[in-house]
């Protein structure tokens, strides 16, 4: 008997000392002031103290004042009048003089206007192009038996993995007879390797027998992607056209890089432009210098019409994400 208590004793110990549970498979005690016993937890499942709720509250303000603060100055700066702005040093907390005048100057004036009609059109376009190639691709890569599946799956990887350094890419362009035009901002990009992986992914994971069904009814390949494929595609194709007309509605570099003619650049680049060298375009595309002519409130107004729209579509978009991304990119 107290060699079974003294082999006991020591094992009970250790598995308290570990936070575990006993070779016997019961739960460890441990004794009170009292001489009570009860059963020990680990930290993670103990009820949280006052003191480590009230520090994750404080943190979380503090994080929310962060990513808010900046997108608050931006927009009661841009909602003030430009005598306000001035008197307050460049910014404003609060738009105590009201005034729309810079969102009207942008929304009518021939460079702005213009810019942001360019990108609206670049959004739409390259979205519904760059989804349909990704869509169809990712289709015929995702079924068994495609001849040259295989290699083309590997040249894109390895395009994804060795991108083209600037010089390789702005030739083939210029080769292709695309400089000046806005197919250079939607071709040289039309297919986004992550998108293609996530859609292929998804495509993956559908039930096989709902394509021999199918065939068996006599339905074809675009017939089995458009009745049965896209049907059941509607989340992940919905963040993946997010993800194609976040890139393209940001993009200032390739509109940089192959539209000479400053008067046709979307409003991303008009921005970037704007913001880092005080200069804009006209309405004859030529540059000019804006800082005298351009106000502190109509610079944040620009950012403003520049950022509102994605934060507009994005609310919708995200209860996809978790059904969508996740069931493309991970497979079980």
């Amino acid at each position: 008997m107290s060699l079974a208590t003294g082999a006991a004793g020591p094992r009970t110990k250790d598995a308290r000392t570990k936070g575990s549970r006993t070779p016997d498979g019961r739960t460890p005690k441990s004794r009170t002031p009292g001489g009570r016993t009860k059963a020990t937890r680990p930290a993670w499942q103990e009820e949280p103290r006052a003191l480590t709720t009230a520090g994750k509250v404080l943190a979380m303000v503090l994080i929310t004042a962060a990513v808010v603060a900046p997108f608050w100055v931006v927009l009661a700066t841009s909602l003030s009048s430009s005598r306000q702005v001035t008197a307050d040093g460049g910014y404003s907390l609060w738009p105590r003089e009201f005034s729309l005048h810079a969102f009207h100057q942008i929304l009518t004036g021939s460079t702005a206007g213009r810019a942001l009609v360019v990108s609206l059109l670049l959004v739409v376009v390259g979205t519904a192009v760059s989804l349909a190639a990704t869509v169809l691709l990712a289709y015929a890569l995702a079924r068994p038996g495609v001849i040259g599946g295989g290699w083309v799956l590997k040249m894109t990887l390895i395009a994804f993995l060795f991108p083209p350094g600037i010089i390789p890419a702005y030739l083939v362009v210029n080769n292709l007879g695309l400089i000046d035009s806005y197919s250079s901002l939607v071709l040289p990009v039309v297919i986004d390797v992550f998108n293609l992986v996530v859609l292929r992914g998804f495509f993956q994971g559908l039930p096989g027998e709902l394509f021999e069904a199918a065939r068996l009814d006599g339905a074809g390949e675009f017939t089995i992607l458009w009745r049965i494929v896209l049907p059941l595609s509607k989340s992940v194709i919905a963040v993946v056209g997010f993800f194609y007309g976040v890139t393209y509605w940001n993009d200032f570099f390739r509109a940089l890089f192959y539209l000479n003619d400053p008067g046709r650049w979307p409003l991303s680049t008009l921005l970037r432009l704007l913001v880092t060298q005080g200069v804009t375009a006209d309405a004859n595309g030529t540059t000019a210098s804006a800082l005298q002519d351009t106000s502190q409130t109509t610079l944040m107004a620009t950012i403003v019409v520049a950022v509102v729209p994605v934060l507009a579509v994005y609310p919708f978009v995200q209860r996809f994400f978790t059904k969508g991304v996740l069931t493309g990119a991970v497979k079980s």
